[in-house]
């Protein structure tokens, strides 16, 4: 299963573009499922995105959207937690494994640093694999893009893509 990761695109308050790759990635890779870690805007970005793939998305600070705060998916033998961050005090990689403990996950995908972060850590014994997808279109100290989950069975393997 492919599941592309996007998060803290602010289209609508902050801008009314997308950058074109955004799309040419969705569309070359041929995702089964798109996440969005919350700050979307506008619900028009998420109707753009189904048009790929199935979308779940969580509310973000500057989101105004009937969202969620946090869920989790099931992908193959995985449970995946889905948050945006913004309510929590820090965001360090002890916290964050903590969290996804807490919430019955073995991956972890959060936002709002608009910064790519991507983490392997055991917690209490159990493996956590930690993922921030960065944002498309406002990086802090950080190139634009995605990311990409792959799940097969019990395994995962993340690979980032940079838009330039």
């Amino acid at each position: 299963m492919l599941i592309a990761v996007t998060g803290d695109t602010h289209y609508g308050d902050k801008t009314k573009n997308l950058p074109l790759p955004l799309f040419e990635s969705l569309e070359r890779k041929g995702p089964d499922m798109i996440l969005h870690t919350g700050d979307v805007t506008s619900g028009e970005l998420l109707e753009r995105l189904e048009g790929f793939a199935p979308v779940v998305a969580v509310r973000g600070n500057a989101d105004h959207l009937d969202l969620p705060g946090e869920r989790v998916i099931d992908a193959e033998d995985i449970r995946i937690g889905l948050l945006h961050g913004h309510e929590f005090f820090s965001l360090n990689s002890d916290f964050l494994a903590l969290k996804a403990l807490d919430m019955g996950v073995d991956v972890l995908v959060f936002g709002h640093t608009h910064r790519f972060y991507h983490d392997v850590v055991s917690v209490h014994g159990r493996r956590v694999v930690l993922l921030n997808p960065g944002s498309p279109t406002f990086p802090r100290m950080d190139s634009p893009g995605l990311a990409f989950l792959e799940v097969r069975g019990e395994s995962v393997r993340i690979k980032r893509v940079r838009f330039w």
